[in-house]
């Protein structure tokens, strides 16, 4: 009896341990049942060019669901980025606009710079200040969003005809035959990957996730990383402030106002575990490109928008709760395995 009971435990572990290394397959499956039903329903999901439509529409999201990934991987959260995204438009369409001649390029580290200086504040906060980063990202929330209405002043919107051509053309060219918007997702999602998985801080911010506790007797510097991580959130909304003004040609005061719901459902619908430690950079991808693809099939099956919101607190609920079982039933074999 005992040697069938040790008999059928390995493979139970085996098929566990494989569910989890590989769980954005779950995520791919799921992407092909739904592109299969929405087909069906209407023909015209299938074309190239609203594949394009929908890729471009999460590259943003991408950019910056990656940034809430790294924060989320240690325990923290970041409502601040749809706020930081505002603003960092706001000042830069500002700018852009005072000074046309100014070369568009430079606004891109002028949108960066903006937004590492707005995240190391929310940094400092959490990691310098002891703040519960849910709690002080929520407060930020608030004031990054009072200081673009502080910021415009009388003037709510920045318009198109006041932007220069080259700085539309930040977002809509297409020098190489894909959009810039999209090369940018994918030089941030290479850079993102290669940086968690081949460098030490990018280790380390798993560590400081997984077990704070092993992480502080191994004399890695917790709170330098946790200001790291907002650093590269702020860094990250700063950019994608840049090419939001881009691509949709204004600024305005409510500009990505919500967006921050949508990047927390990308990360932890593409595995990031809210318990910290764990994620990658492909499931966060997936993630976006399943909100795309709901957002997408939603407007061209006609269904109200109210239940894209409800779509993506749904995913998010079952996300949370389906990591929470993993990672029970990996805490129970894994103490069954050292019994």
């Amino acid at each position: 009896m005992i040697a069938k009971t040790e008999a059928y435990r390995p493979p139970q572990r085996a098929w566990m341990q494989a569910f989890v290394k590989y769980r954005e397959v779950g995520i791919v499956l799921i992407l092909l049942v739904l592109v299969a039903l929405v087909s069906l329903r209407n023909p015209a999901f299938l074309s190239l060019s609203n594949f394009r439509d929908i890729v471009l529409n999460i590259s943003i999201l991408v950019i910056v669901a990656l940034a809430q990934a790294m924060v989320i991987i240690t325990r923290g959260i970041d409502l601040s980025v749809g706020s930081i995204i505002g603003l960092t438009a706001m000042m830069v369409s500002f700018t852009i606009a005072a000074f046309p001649g100014m070369p568009a390029l430079l606004t891109i580290p002028l949108g960066m710079a903006l937004g590492a200086a707005l995240g190391s504040f929310n940094g400092l906060l959490i990691a310098g200040g002891g703040a519960p980063p849910i709690i002080a990202t929520l407060g930020t929330l608030s004031i990054y969003r009072g200081l673009i209405f502080l910021y415009s002043g009388s003037k709510s919107t920045i318009n198109a005809f006041e932007m220069p051509a080259g700085f539309r053309q930040l977002a809509k060219g297409a020098p190489l035959g894909v959009p810039n918007l999209i090369l940018f997702a994918l030089i941030v999602a290479v850079a993102a990957y290669y940086f968690l998985r081949y460098t030490r801080t990018g280790r380390d911010i798993y560590t400081v996730g997984s077990n704070p506790d092993a992480a502080r007797f191994a004399g890695i510097p917790m709170q330098r990383i946790i200001f790291l991580v907002y650093v590269i959130s702020g860094l990250l909304c700063g950019l994608a402030g840049v090419l939001w003004a881009a691509r949709f040609e204004s600024a305005q005061t409510n500009t990505a106002l919500g967006f921050e719901l949508q990047t927390v459902a990308a990360s932890v619908v593409g595995g990031v575990s809210t318990l910290g430690g764990s994620g990658n950079v492909v499931g966060v991808i997936l993630g976006a490109f399943l909100l795309g693809i709901i957002s997408n099939a939603l407007t061209l099956v006609q269904i109200s928008p109210f239940w894209q919101l409800a779509a993506q607190g749904l995913l998010i609920l079952l996300a949370v709760v389906a990591d929470a079982a993993i990672v029970g039933r990996v805490q129970r074999i894994t103490s069954r395995k050292t019994r």
